[in-house]
This record gives structure tokens, C-alpha cells and sequence, in this order.
């Protein structure tokens, strides 16, 4: 039987309550120490790791150059959220809520910060005029499954992946809760794309922002959870998921800023397309 709990009349936090994730997460907002943020030779500058949430805007970068957006070049800098980087006084001045990513357009007469995936995806979308539908119908169609992600993914990374992949031990009601809403929102996903292409319309800043968390899950990526939430049994999840990790563009996206895995696809900083030919992680270690 488990051990019960009964909550404090009035909450207080102790610092290593948070095992892993001590550096990562405290009660308050606010810098913790003064760092200045590096600035590269790009108007855009982004401010980043590889999780899911960072992944949609590379993702949105390398698809703007593909596309031929010439004005979308972008340096990426590594934010190590483990080493409480995101609490630095730089960081916090341009986002207040010390989240990766954020970002920075340097291209006008002011600096004008972004912060928050999707209204970084919105920005560069309206920014370049690209991946967001014109028409009305189905821009708003694209931009309610945009907002649908943002508000879905908590479940999915801050419930599910916690209390199954992250917490001390395995407790059997929140993994049960959160894998029953993970489960209910992957057939959200399923059922829409039964026959269609895409989440609306042509390929857009929606399917970005789905696929680098529902995507990534349906294709084994995240927290080795394939299995247990049967993920191959949705059919044109998979399908979709497949479909856009085999474009070129996701996959550069999917390697910046990323410190995990095969080195060979870590590119922990990038400064300019040719990065990926010559500073991944494996060939800076195979040059000291």
C-alpha cells in the first residue's frame, strides 16, 4: 500500500527536493547570477537546447532556408538547462519565464524579443510569410491545432514523462493518469489524420509543433515509452510522423543544439550551414 500523504498547510520548497531536476526548477522567477548572452552574425538569434519545444523552431529555421528565405540564418546557442543556464541574467531579460527556447531579431532598428515556441512560430511564419495558410479558413484551422499542441504537451512532458521516465520511483496513479490522457490525445491525432496529409492544409507551423512531441513519441524517441503505450497501434500517426522526419529540413532541425545521442547527430552550436558538415559533435571530439 502506498505511504499517504498529507499536505502542509502552506507549501515550502527545499532546493534538492527536486533530484535531477534541482537546477532546473525553483519557485521563483528571476536571474540567479548575471551572464550576458552571447550574440552571433545573424539577425536571429536563438537561444536554445534540443528538447521537443527547441526542436520546433530549428526545425522552423531550417525549413525557412530550404525554402529559400535567405534573411532566416540564425546562430543557435546552447542554453544547458541542467547547469541552470536559463537563470542567467541575459536569458531572463529576454524571456521572464526561463523556458527554452528563446529568441532574439536583431534585423530591425530594436531588438525584438520572442519567447514561447509557438509564438516563435508564429512570429517566423508572419515574419517570411510561409508554412501559415493566407486564407482565413485555413490559417485558424492551423493555428487551433498550433494552440492545441501548446496547451496538450504538459500532459505529455511534464505529467507523463515525468511520473513515468523522470520521477524517484514508479507511482502507479499519476503514470495511469497521464498515460490515459498521452493515449487519449495520440488518438486526437490518429482519428484527424485518417485522411489527411497534414494536421490543415499544406505543411505548416502546426505539424512542426505537433510532430516534435507526438511525432518523436509515435517514432520510439521519448522516453523508451513505445511499448508501453503501444504507439504503432496508431497507424496514420505513424504514417504522418514518418513522413515528416524523412524531410531534410526536420532532420537538420532535429540536430541543433542537441547534446544527447549519436554524436554524429549533435550539433550543440550552429553558426552557419556548413556546421553540419564539419562541427558535429563527433568530428570536434575526433579533433580534440
Amino acid at each position: 500500500m502506498a505511504q499517504s500523504y498529507t499536505p502542509p498547510r502552506v507549501w515550502t520548497w527545499e532546493a534538492d527536493s527536486g533530484g535531477r531536476f534541482s537546477k532546473t526548477n525553483r519557485p521563483i522567477a528571476g536571474p540567479t547570477h548575471d551572464a550576458e548572452l552571447p550574440v552571433g552574425k545573424h539577425p536571429f538569434q536563438l537561444y536554445s537546447l534540443g528538447t521537443p519545444n527547441g526542436v520546433k523552431v530549428t526545425v522552423m529555421f531550417e525549413e525557412l532556408l530550404a525554402a529559400g528565405h535567405a534573411g532566416a540564418d540564425y546562430d543557435a546557442w546552447l542554453i544547458d538547462i541542467g547547469e541552470g543556464d536559463q537563470f542567467g541574467s541575459g536569458f531572463v531579460e529576454i524571456n521572464p519565464n526561463s523556458k527554452i527556447p528563446a529568441l532574439v531579431d536583431r534585423s530591425g532598428a530594436e531588438p525584438q524579443r520572442v519567447f514561447e515556441s509557438g509564438a516563435i512560430l508564429l512570429y517566423l511564419a508572419e515574419r517570411f510569410g510561409a508554412f501559415l495558410a493566407t486564407d482565413p479558413a485555413t490559417r485558424t484551422e492551423q493555428l487551433s491545432w498550433l494552440f492545441w499542441q501548446m496547451g496538450s504537451a504538459p500532459y505529455l512532458g511534464g505529467g507523463f514523462g515525468h511520473f513515468y521516465a523522470y520521477a524517484p520511483e514508479p507511482m502507479e496513479y499519476p503514470i495511469n493518469r497521464f498515460a490515459m490522457e498521452t493515449k487519449r490525445q495520440l488518438d486526437v491525432l490518429d482519428r484527424h489524420l485518417a485522411d489527411k496529409e497534414f494536421m490543415a492544409g499544406p505543411y505548416s507551423i502546426a505539424d512542426m509543433a505537433i510532430w516534435a512531441w507526438y511525432g518523436q513519441l509515435a517514432l520510439g524517441r521519448q522516453y523508451e515509452a513505445a511499448e508501453f503505450l503501444d504507439v504503432a497501434s496508431y497507424t496514420h500517426l505513424q504514417r504522418w510522423s514518418r513522413a515528416i522526419d524523412a524531410r531534410p529540413a526536420v532532420q537538420r532541425g532535429r540536430m541543433v543544439n542537441r547534446v544527447k545521442g549519436d554524436p554524429a547527430t549533435q550539433l550543440r552550436e550552429r553558426h552557419d550551414a556548413a556546421d553540419f558538415d564539419t562541427r558535429t559533435q563527433d568530428k570536434l571530439d575526433a579533433t580534440g
